[in-house]
């Protein structure tokens, strides 16, 4: 055999063995290239730190991690769920899969306390991200607005009609149209009452206004909750919610008067069946309009609420969690991305020396370590989101509505739930979304085939990015609260604790590191203090200026528009990297270490990223930018000796984790070609053989060549 041949087919053993995990671990190699399998075990050896201890640390207590677990179990082991042909559904496909998952889920669902539901929903959008939305469009967003805008007596009654268990009824949410996405207060479809019958009248009055892009519409979907112009006496009151039945649900027969399709193949999430929704003079009962906070009554007689801000409180909770999705799906493509790093070997300094591990170069610690960093700020801050809005929904719900003065406190709370919720969601979901294409390039080619799991994943996720409010539309937003923030303050309010750096203006401006040592606590909170203040007030003062020179308001915050959105970015950096400090304070001395050098290069990873802002508001000098370049350096390398530990405290199984490069085992080559080889069996010819390639392999040729004439001429 030849020698070039036989040394590939030895390397190639190599990397396809098994291995022979021994009690005394050692990374073995094969004409340089080390065992994937005793690799991974090596990297294990290395934790410095209970592993188990900061997954009951990240989950919320060893209780919280023993329902997860058992959940995790429930799914894992339940056939409906199976997930090992994935890559290779089709769409319709998938859209049966979804229901059978939904239909398995609800009995988990009708007999488990809201707060584990959501646990175990957390559980849910790793495996499936298609089937994390079929059943969120009806529980948050169709059955939630029956909880936020429904009178106690109208919940009572969809209660009564299966709305809670899904019996007899499937929601869905007609908000979006063809013609309007962002601005909710644009929508045209109308709410016309009629006064002679007691009914409204939905109707779509152009194509423009078309229920677009509406989840379980175009096959599943009995009733939604439509949102239409109130029209009484001529009078528009603006956008309202309808409770308006789509299908019998006995026959499935479209209602008369309501027209559904399908959209179609969409980028991802193809497990929704996604449709489009026109209605015609469709006329439903006064009371299907759910009023809580607006009411018609029998005599057409208007009421609206003193705060109308209060029906956008429920709205706010689909942001909340998209937060929390946002760290979750970080956790599974980073672990992903270490694991891969940590057995895959590439190049080496020396002769018969074992390759070296991509995750040992410098360059490939910042490109993932980092992200993992990231991952554990977007945890803590969707903690305390998730605990700002429970106290939140909680005040509204013990707050009486005639009491002004005490509902002017709650809508001040809102505000602030509204505007760092708004702020969140757009910078988590993106940042989310740039971790699974960076770890999915971090993976090289491999990282480019289905069964690693990016891809898939990837066209699933962004649209967190667009929907419930575009991230940028929402980034404004923040930055419109910011600088009305910052207004306030300059009439002498105190700034509520979210925004405190407010309060401190005077003394931050002048704030410096000076002599102190950079990576500590201490210094990086005021440096992220005094940056978030130098940008906010920045923002707020052109404002206060384009007002002075006759700009309206409206007109000075579109003016404004780059430095609100400026403002809402590094505001919430600031809240990632404050909550990240504020959480590990509480944590235990023996996962402390690890934690702090994670908070550290976060803070320190993004301080580099907004280096020249940092320098403009003159808190470090250029030769310390210098010096925070190289503690980045540091850090990544601190953490890259604990990496895999750290994500194996994220405790995401193999199913979870669902790829063949970042398995548990580290055995990536056996495992990513036993899938290839399963989900692809070998035959002998291409289906589109007789009809495609054989007439063009056989084509007539147009000139006739004589092998002959292709013989050299004889010397």
């Amino acid at each position: 055999m030849d020698l070039k041949v036989s040394a590939r087919a030895a390397a190639l053993a190599g990397h396809l063995s098994m291995g022979n995990a021994s009690a005394e671990v050692k990374d073995t190699s094969i004409l340089g290239l080390g065992n994937p399998m005793a690799s991974m075990a090596v990297e294990r050896t290395k934790a410095s730190f209970p592993i188990r201890e900061l997954t009951y640390f990240l989950d919320g207590g060893k209780e919280v991690t023993a329902v997860k677990e058992r959940m995790m179990t429930e799914l894992e082991r339940d056939p409906v769920f199976q997930n090992v042909d994935f890559y290779d559904l089709t769409k319709e496909q998938l859209r049966e899969r979804t229901m059978s998952k939904i239909a398995r889920l609800i009995h988990y669902i009708t007999s488990e306390r809201e707060e584990v539901s959501y646990l175990r929903f957390s559980l849910v959008g790793l495996i499936d991200m298609s089937l994390l939305t079929r059943t969120g469009v009806h529980y948050a967003l169709f059955f939630g607005s029956l909880r936020g805008s429904a009178s106690q007596k109208q919940f009572a009654y969809w209660i009564s009609q299966g709305a809670a268990e899904m019996r007899g009824m499937i929601g869905c949410f007609c908000m979006t149209e063809l013609a309007h996405g962002s601005n909710v207060a644009g929508l045209e479809t109308t709410a016309t009452f009629d006064e002679r019958t007691d009914e409204f009248i939905i109707h779509t009055p152009h194509i423009g206004a078309t229920k677009w892009w509406i989840g379980g519409a175009a096959h599943t979907a009995t009733h939604t909750v439509c949102f239409a112009r109130l029209i009484v006496k001529g009078k528009d009151y603006g956008v309202k919610s309808f409770v308006v039945p789509l299908r019998d649900p006995k026959t499935y027969d479209l209602k008369p008067g309501v027209s559904i399709g399908d959209i179609g193949k969409k980028m991802g999430r193809d497990g929704i069946d996604n449709g489009w929704v026109q209605f015609s003079y469709v006329r439903i009962p006064r009371q299907f309009m759910l009023m809580k906070h607006s009411k018609v009554d029998r005599h057409g007689n208007v009421t609206q609420p003193p705060l109308e801000q209060l029906a956008y409180g429920a709205l706010v909770v689909g942001r909340v969690s998209m937060v929390a999705d946002s760290a979750q799906m970080s956790k599974r493509f980073v672990t992903i991305a270490v694991r891969y790093a940590a057995v895959r070997r590439q190049f080496t300094s020396k002769k018969g020396e074992v390759e070296t591990k991509i995750l040992d170069y410098a360059l490939h610690q910042r490109r993932l370590l980092p992200l993992l960093a990231q991952t554990f700020a977007m945890q803590f801050s969707s903690d305390e989101m998730s605990a700002m809005h429970r106290a939140l929904m909680r005040k509204i719900d013990s707050t009486d509505l005639s009491d002004l003065k005490a509902m002017a406190v709650v809508i001040e709370e809102l505000k602030e739930v509204f505007t760092t919720s708004a702020g969140l969601k757009a910078f988590t979901t993106w940042a989310c979304a740039e971790t699974i294409d960076q770890t999915r390039q971090a993976c090289g080619g491999h990282g480019y085939s289905a069964y690693s799991g990016f891809g898939q994943a990837y066209n699933d996720w962004v649209v967190q990015c667009t929907w419930e409010g575009d991230n940028n539309i929402l980034a404004l937003s923040a930055g419109r609260g910011l600088v009305q923030r910052y207004l306030d303050v300059q009439r002498g309010a105190n700034a509520p604790p979210q925004t405190e750096y407010l309060n401190k203006l005077a003394r931050l401006k002048s704030a410096q590191a000076g002599s102190r040592q950079i990576d500590s606590v201490a210094v990086l909170s005021e440096a992220w203090e005094a940056v978030a203040a130098a940008v906010v007030s920045k923002a707020g003062e052109s404002f206060i200026a384009l007002r002075k020179k006759g700009l309206t308001a409206d007109e000075a915050f579109e003016e404004t528009s780059q430095q609100r959105f400026l403002a809402a970015r590094i505001h919430t950096q600031y809240f990632l990297v404050l909550k990240f400090f504020d959480r590990i304070s509480s944590s235990g001395p023996e996962i402390k270490p690890v934690l702090t050098d994670l908070s550290y290069l976060y803070a320190i990873w993004s301080i580099e990223n907004n280096a020249g802002l940092f320098l403009q508001a003159e808190f470090f000098t250029s030769k310390q930018i210098d010096e925070i370049r190289e503690l980045c350096n540091l850090y990544c390398r601190k953490v890259r000796e604990q990496a895999v530990p750290i994500t194996d405290a994220f405790n995401l199984s193999d199913f979870f984790i669902n790829s063949a490069i970042g398995r548990y085992n580290g055995n990536v080559y056996e495992n990513y070609f036993t899938q290839v080889k399963r989900q692809n069996p070998s035959k002998p010819l291409a289906p589109y053989f007789e009809n495609v390639i054989k007439p063009f392999v056989h084509r007539v040729a147009e000139v006739e060549v004589d092998a002959e004439e292709l013989d050299e001429d004889e010397a």
